[in-house]
C-alpha cells in the first residue's frame, strides 16, 4: 500500500473526521466546565491560571484597543495581521501554559451564553486572555447571579441597608 504524507499509511491511521470530532468533544467539555465554574462562582472571583495577572497585563500592553465589553469580530481576530499579533502574544506562553494552543470555544460577547452564532473556535491562550479580562471587569458575574437569584437578592439588600435583613 502507498504511504501518505509524512510516512503515514492512510489505511492504518484514524479517519481525520474522527480526529476532528475528538477535538470538538474536548472543546465542548472545556466550554461546559468553564460555564459550570461561572455558575458556581462569580467570574470576578475566579482565577483561570496561576498567571492571570501576567496574562492580563500582557493583553493590555499588546492589545490596548481590546475592550472586553465589546463583541469580538472574528474576521479581525483571524485576519492576517490579527493572526500575527495573537501568534506573537501566544508564543510567550508556549513553555509556561499547558495546551496553550489547543482549540477552545469562546463567546464573542460576554452578555450572551454559548450558542452557535455567539461562539468562535480559538487557541486556548486567546480564550484565557479574553476571559481573564472579562472576569476582571465583572462581565461574567451575571452568570452566577442568574443561577443564584436568592443569594444575589440577599447581597443586594445587605449592601443597600448596610446590614443583613432580620
Amino acid at each position: 500500500m502507498s504511504q501518505g504524507l509524512a510516512g503515514v499509511n492512510p489505511d492504518e491511521s484514524q479517519n481525520l473526521e474522527d480526529i476532528e470530532k475528538q477535538f470538538a468533544v474536548k472543546a465542548v467539555q472545556h466550554m461546559s466546565t468553564y460555564w459550570g465554574l461561572l455558575e458556581r462562582m462569580r467570574g470576578s472571583q475566579l482565577r483561570l491560571t496561576k498567571m492571570d495577572d501576567e496574562i492580563y497585563e500582557h493583553l493590555k500592553n499588546d492589545f490596548p484597543e481590546f475592550d472586553p465589553r465589546e463583541t469580538i469580530v472574528e474576521d479581525e481576530m483571524k485576519s492576517k495581521s490579527g493572526k500575527e499579533r495573537w501568534r506573537n502574544f501566544m508564543m510567550a506562553y508556549e513553555k509556561k501554559v499547558d495546551d496553550y494552543n489547543f482549540g477552545t470555544l469562546v463567546r464573542t460577547n460576554p452578555k450572551f451564553e454559548y450558542g452557535e452564532k455567539e461562539t468562535i473556535f480559538v487557541p486556548r491562550m486567546q480564550f484565557y486572555a479574553v476571559e481573564i479580562a472579562r472576569n476582571r471587569h465583572g462581565l461574567n458575574d451575571w452568570i452566577y447571579e442568574q443561577k443564584h437569584p436568592d443569594e444575589t437578592k440577599k447581597e443586594s439588600e445587605t449592601s443597600n441597608n448596610g446590614s443583613a435583613p432580620s
